[in-house]
């Protein structure tokens, strides 16, 4: 691995918070799964994320058991599984990409078994080359950090944290720790797909967050309308929407419209939401006028 491969992987997240703080406003962050419905669908759907106002992109890692997911992106990972994807895949997939684009962030998320099968070493190389900026993986908590979190921060790969309303006191310095890239915070209990978001609840909580950490703060689960996005961009540093695209993306299979057709829907739904985030009168920009690491 080389430091120029370390130095680039660091700077897209913190670089695009930094833009983001600049114009004054809040990101949009995007969810798709790899592979789905079929590789080729899939990249021509990443690849059109950012002109249609995704500021960064997860990229989930296909898993049989994506247990902290509801059933749209459950139902997303079992398409793109049958359809051939893997990591490795997923993995190229970024490569690609990046021959396009050499300034959008994207964040690998997922779970830990595929990661743990493929080797950790060799993931952890394979992605920075590759051009991933970042890693969530769900079920590996703090007390679990010597199994990737503190290699991929080794390497250079930022490593982001969740939180969650169930998060206290006294857990939260535990979480932000090793965190870096920026905070994830998961507005609701449960998994994803099943609630919708409480504005006043997160405004609280992000208010509550951003006198522990510097990081930015990225709000997710339960943002399915451009006008819920609008309302969580006025106080957080980034809107996450995963599910609600994911859907577009099932909507337009069982419409049995055509990939371009299918790209095109899901595409105009995340310009949707990138006018919501964009229209959004910020109350605070103290979060995104930080860095993005820890």
């Amino acid at each position: 691995m080389t430091s120029t491969a370390k130095t680039a992987n660091q700077g897209r997240i913190e670089a695009r918070f930094e833009a983001l703080a600049a114009e004054g406003r809040a990101g949009l962050v995007t969810f798709v799964t790899a592979g789905d419905p079929d590789a080729a669908t899939s990249l021509a759907l990443l690849e059109g994320l950012p002109k249609a106002g995704a500021d960064l992109i997860e990229l989930g890692m296909p898993f049989s058991d994506p247990m902290a997911d509801g059933p749209a992106i459950q139902a997303s990972s079992l398409r793109a599984l049958k359809s051939g994807a893997n990591l490795r895949k997923t993995i190229e997939m970024v490569a690609r990409f990046r021959k396009k684009d050499r300034e959008t962030p994207v964040i690998l998320m997922g779970y830990y078994n595929p990661i743990y099968i493929y080797g950790v070493g060799r993931f952890l190389k394979d992605a920075l080359q590759a051009g991933v900026d970042g890693l969530i993986v769900v079920d590996l908590p703090p007390e679990e950090d010597g199994e990737l979190c503190l290699p991929a921060k080794e390497a250079g790969l930022p490593f982001i944290r969740l939180a969650a309303p169930t998060t206290d006191a006294k857990r939260l310095p535990k979480v932000l720790e090793n965190a870096s890239g920026f905070l994830y915070y998961i507005s609701i209990a449960g998994i994803t797909g099943t609630k919708t978001a409480p504005g006043e609840a997160v405004t609280k909580a992000v208010a509550h967050l951003r006198r522990h950490t510097k990081l930015p703060i990225a709000v997710g689960f339960g943002i399915r309308t451009p006008e819920l996005a609008e309302e969580i961009a006025a106080h957080a540093d980034a809107v996450v929407v995963g599910s609600a695209l994911v859907q577009k993306i099932e909507e337009g299979l069982s419409a049995g419209k055509s990939p371009t057709d299918l790209v095109a829907a899901a595409l105009r739904f995340v310009e949707s939401l990138a006018g919501g985030v964009r229209r959004a009168t910020r109350h605070s920009t103290a979060g995104i006028s930080r860095k993005g690491v820890a």
